[in-house]
Parts: structure tokens; sequence; C-alpha cells
């Protein structure tokens, strides 16, 4: 896990890379991990570690998911999409966003039926094996969600982040059976279903935050107000402009588009005046990788021309 820096990368190629290698171990430990589990449950007849088991398998489609959307993003514009792919991320993550959701709502209807299971009694004390598994599956699964959301934080991919808060979502899962085993190996059994209406919640809050964060990107959201304030600080630090006539931004996927205006001296020829916008257009791109594309409008400013 050490291999994931911490320096943002934007390189569509490296983004692909990196997404591809940490589903890939996702998709190993989910595979495992979801298998000792089934075991574990069966053995230690305990119904929460079952399904917790079957939470984990989820893991593997979604962790399939992200490298599916993921690369399809990394895709080079073509004829039929000439501003590129990066959308395609924003589809998987509502994909997984609803993946999340239906997750969290099979946590929270098992919880209400096992309620009324152990308020009639009929909740069973499962076997000490399904303890350990629980806390096992709460350590791997937190150490998955750390690895996975520092990769999307590097690579600002929202299947990333989605993929990391899946695995959240199944060490709060574990975390809520393993309190519900104790609690039933003590004498309240409907310690269990508590704790997974409790989780249900989190993870019905979670996966609304993924689908709207992915909502912005597709809608052409503007960027926040730091990298806004950022652009405008480089643009009005170019030699040559005089003023900022306009600045808008929109996300596009993982990248931005941003659109700028400025005045410049009127008494410029038309070369003087495109090599200033060329220069805030290469500012703007070299210093903030995360725009894909700045497009730099040319206004005659009169106020030196009137002096």
């Amino acid at each position: 896990m050490r291999d994931i820096e911490q320096q943002a990368i934007y390189d569509s190629a490296e983004i692909k890379r990196v997404a591809v290698r940490v589903s890939w171990v996702s998709i190993i430990v989910n595979t495992l991990l979801s298998l000792g589990k089934l075991l574990a449950g069966l053995l230690a007849h305990s119904g929460a570690m079952v399904s917790d088991a079957v939470h984990s398998a989820s893991d593997v489609i979604s962790s399939g998911m992200v490298m599916f959307g993921v690369s399809m993003a990394a895709k080079a514009e073509d004829a039929s999409h000439p501003y590129g792919h990066e959308r395609l991320e924003c589809v998987t993550a509502l994909l997984l966003a609803a993946l999340l959701f239906v997750t969290g709502m099979g946590i929270g209807l098992s919880g209400i039926r096992n309620i009324s299971l152990a308020l009639d009694g009929q909740l069973a004390a499962p076997g000490l094996l399904a303890l350990w598994a629980a806390l096992l599956s709460v350590a791997v699964k937190e150490g998955m969600y750390w690895y996975t959301k520092a990769a999307a934080d590097r690579t600002n991919s929202g299947a990333l982040l989605a993929d990391a808060w899946h695995h959240r979502s199944d060490a709060l899962s574990s975390v809520g059976s393993f309190a519900g085993i104790l609690g039933a190996r003590l004498g309240w059994p409907i310690l269990d279903p508590l704790a997974a209406l409790v989780i249900c919640c989190f993870i019905l809050k979670v996966s609304w935050d993924i689908a709207q964060d992915s909502f912005d990107k597709m809608v052409d959201h503007a960027c926040d107000e730091k990298t806004v304030e950022r652009i405008r600080e480089t643009v009005c630090a170019t030699s040559g402009v005089l003023s900022l006539d306009d600045l808008k931004t929109r996300r596009f996927g993982s990248k931005s588009y941003v659109d700028v205006e400025i005045g410049v001296d009127s008494r410029l020829n038309i070369v003087e005046a495109h090599n200033i916008a060329q220069l805030v257009h290469d500012n703007i791109e070299q210093k903030m990788p995360e725009v894909k594309h700045c497009m730099v409008h040319v206004n005659p400013n009169f106020s030196l021309a009137a002096e």
C-alpha cells in the first residue's frame, strides 16, 4: 500500500494505471475475504457474518466497474467525442452510488427483521469464530478504504472514491456484525440489528454525497471557489493583461474547462494581443494540470489609449 504516492496526478494514462492496480488489489482482497467470512459464518452459525460475506462479494463487482469506467474515461478524444470521455467515470460513480444505496437498504431491512426476531427471543448466539472473522474484516476493509481513498485523492477519481466508501461501508458492516455477535454472546442479541440500522443511515448518506458529486461533474457545475481564485490570480499576474472581464469554469469528470475574457491595450496589433492570450492559456494549463483546456478571448481595453 505504500506505493500510492501523495502527489496528485492528472495524466489520463497514469490515472488508468493507478485505478486498474488498485482495483485488482481490491478484487483479490475482497474475494479472499468474502470466502473466509462465508466459511466462518456457516461454521459458527452466524447469519450476520454470512450477510457480511455477501456484502464483501458485492465489492468485487464494484471494483470491476471502476476498472471499466476509468479505462473508458481515459480514452483519447475522437470524432464522436471531441471533448473526451471523462464523464464516463461519473456514470460509473453514479452506478456505484446506486449499488452502495442498495447495500445500505439491504443492511437496514435485515436489521429491522432481526430486531423483530430479537424481541421474540428467536435470535441465537453465534460461535466465537464469527467474532474473530468480524474483527479481521474490520481491519482489512478499513485498510482497503485508506488505500483506495489515497488513490482517489491523487487522481481526483469519483469512481475510486465511491469504491473506497464501499470498503468503508463493509468495514462498518463488520463493526455492526462484531457488536451484534458480541452482544448476542453476552445476552443482548438486539444490539446486532440496532447497529445495522445506524450503519444503514451512514451508508445512505455517503451514497447520496457520491451521487451529488457525480451529478455536479456531469451538469457543468462550476469549480470550487479556491480553484477559481487561483485562476483569477494567474490571469491577473500575466504580463500584458489589463483586466479580467469574465471568467467561467465547469467541471468535466475529473477535469475542468476554463473560459476567460481578458482586456489588453487597444493599441496592440493582433499578433501582440494573441501572444498575451497564449501566455494566459499556457500559464493556467501549466500551473493547474487539472484544467483540461483553457479558452481565452481578447477584448480591447481603451483606458491607456485615452490617457
